[in-house]
């Protein structure tokens, strides 16, 4: 008799370790899969960057304070409806030419610029053109 518990002990610690094996699987597919498409979209945001109002734009005043940290700007340009994300805008500023040239100041700007743009202008770029 206790041969057969054995054996139904074994089978079930069997189809036990089976099935968490499997649950185990599983959630790491899914938490790779949902890794690879944040990923993804973030890196679409950094690259494939626009205006948040195409157009003529709204203009909009920005004052950065002195000693600002470049996320600290884009929580600024965030609040003021100019990009949509200040991580993205970090990850931009970090790729572009204008890393660490970000200058503090009062800036008119316009909800038509591109981040880039955007930067240029707190950077106080000569080469780009005025208006919206």
């Amino acid at each position: 008799m206790s041969s057969v518990r054995e054996k139904a002990g074994k089978i079930s610690l069997f189809i036990a370790g089976t099935a968490f094996r499997a649950a185990l699987t599983v959630l790491v597919v899914v938490l790779l899969i949902w890794l690879g498409r944040t990923a993804y979209d973030f890196g679409y945001q950094v690259f494939n960057e626009h205006a948040m109002n195409p157009g003529e734009g709204k203009e909009v005043t920005v004052v950065i304070p002195e000693g600002s940290t470049v996320y600290e700007i884009g929580k600024i340009l965030e609040s003021k409806g100019l990009i949509e994300s200040a991580y993205v805008f970090v990850a931009q500023e970090r790729i572009s030419i204008y890393h660490g040239k970000l200058l503090p100041g009062s800036f008119k700007l316009y909800t038509s610029y591109t981040p880039t743009r955007i930067m240029g202008i707190l950077a106080k770029d000569e080469n780009l053109e005025e208006g919206g």
